[in-house]
């Protein structure tokens, strides 16, 4: 069996627009895709070792992503089995006229062309992120972190198996390796045209992109994500939500930060004990506003207010008290990462009010927001989580992956006005 070698520097990459490829190849190099996958399980498990005994385990967050297990491998054959099965988004009619001049109109699907994702750890996203791309006829460049090298490097040899097998270029799939000073440089300078950039990661990957990218960059944004908890909330419902929300899994940009209490809730004292006492029974550390720390002065109090921006991705949250919806509203828009936010009340007039005003990708009324996930939306596979409003915003699929291109079929016609 072959072993991976790491491929060249980003200099070394043809300067080649890909052509349309049917369904029947795209498809054909998916099913290979997942027999290489399912028959190298050992070698990219093995892979992933090397990156996790040089990994410092300081950063709970990044280690959990960085993990391939079995169940990790299968849920990279099962992402690329969803993209399998749904329609090919290319060469679609989203509308067609005929003209009284005679012109024929149509507007259909067409590929953005060149995306490059860059992400931190996650070997998993050279997956989800190449099929996606691939199967939407683009071509993908892959930025993974240093943390990552040796898995995403076996696994992009296995694409290149996979396309290799069914006749086409390697070239619809690359690995970059670049440090900070070089990937400056490309997205300043790029070798080839690039049409769209998503970074996947925190607020500094993020501007960092944006600083530097001379293309389209769609933002898939923190989390940092709120849950308010109306005074006409279900208390024991909300406790379970929370819960799940901030402790299933902290590594995930669904993750609950911020927790809003109405000051008018019925046994107000009490129950924020009784939330401040379970969540540091499920080892969440609990900072509070000072309005909260009347209630709870053994807590940490909020020291600058720079806290409500920050996501933790930890096992920490902030608890603090608002007086009414407005005030709830007002501090998740000022502060959120524009992922998800949750009310939980029995009062639907009032839910419905929150998330018609809240500036969120995703609104929730009385659930978890760890269901901001495009497998969990009937989404399949994503790409990342848009928190951008133009294109689209949510999680990014397939369906999301193409931009449109007029075809306008004539006769002669010429524009005399």
């Amino acid at each position: 069996m072959w072993e991976p070698r790491f491929p060249h520097n980003i200099s070394k990459l043809k300067i080649e627009r890909m052509k349309l490829l049917n369904t029947d190849i795209k498809n054909k190099v998916l099913r290979s895709m997942m027999r290489i996958l399912d028959s190298n399980r050992n070698r990219i498990i093995a892979a992933n070792r090397k990156d996790l005994k040089l990994f410092e385990k300081g950063d709970r967050a990044m280690y959990d992503r960085l993990v391939v297990d079995d169940k990790k491998v299968d849920e990279m054959i099962v992402a690329i089995q969803e993209v399998l099965q749904q329609q090919d988004p290319v060469g679609r009619i989203k509308s067609e006229q005929a003209l009284e001049n005679g012109l024929k109109i149509e507007n259909k699907t067409a590929p953005f062309g060149t995306i490059m994702i860059i992400y931190e750890s996650r070997p998993d996203v050279t997956i989800e992120a190449a099929v996606l791309a691939f199967k939407a006829n683009n071509k993908i460049l892959l930025k993974g972190g240093k943390e990552a090298v040796h898995s995403n490097v076996f696994l992009e040899k296995c694409w290149h198996l996979a396309l290799e097998e069914n006749g086409l270029d390697t070239q619809w799939i690359q690995l970059l390796h670049m440090n900070r000073e070089e990937t400056q440089e490309f997205l300043r300078n790029p070798s080839e045209k690039l049409d769209l950039i998503v970074p996947r990661g925190g607020e500094r990957l993020i501007a960092f992109v944006k600083e530097h990218a001379k293309c389209a960059v769609l933002v898939s944004g923190r989390g940092n994500n709120f849950l308010f908890v109306d005074k006409e909330a279900d208390w024991a419902q909300s406790m379970e939500v929370i819960l799940n929300a901030k402790t299933q899994k902290i590594s995930a940009c669904n993750a609950l930060d911020k927790i809003l209490i109405h000051t008018k809730m019925d046994d107000y004292y009490n129950k924020l004990t009784e939330l401040n006492t379970i969540l540091n029974n499920h080892g969440v550390t609990v900072v509070v506003d000072r309005k909260v720390a009347e209630v709870l002065p053994a807590n940490t109090t909020i020291k600058t207010e720079s806290i409500w921006y920050e996501e933790f991705l930890a096992m920490k949250c902030v608890i603090g008290a608002v007086d009414d919806l407005e005030s709830a509203v007002q501090k998740i828009n000022n502060y959120s990462g524009g992922h998800s936010a949750t009310i939980m009340t029995q009062n639907k007039e009032l839910a419905m009010e929150f998330m018609n005003q809240v500036d969120t990708a995703a609104v929730y009324h009385n659930a978890s927001t760890r269901f901001t996930d495009g497998g969990q939306m009937g989404v399949g596979a994503e790409l990342a989580i848009s928190t951008d409003k133009l294109h689209h915003r949510g999680p990014l699929g397939l369906e999301q992956l193409v931009t449109n291109k007029y075809y306008i079929y004539g006769d002669g016609q010429v524009r005399m006005s």
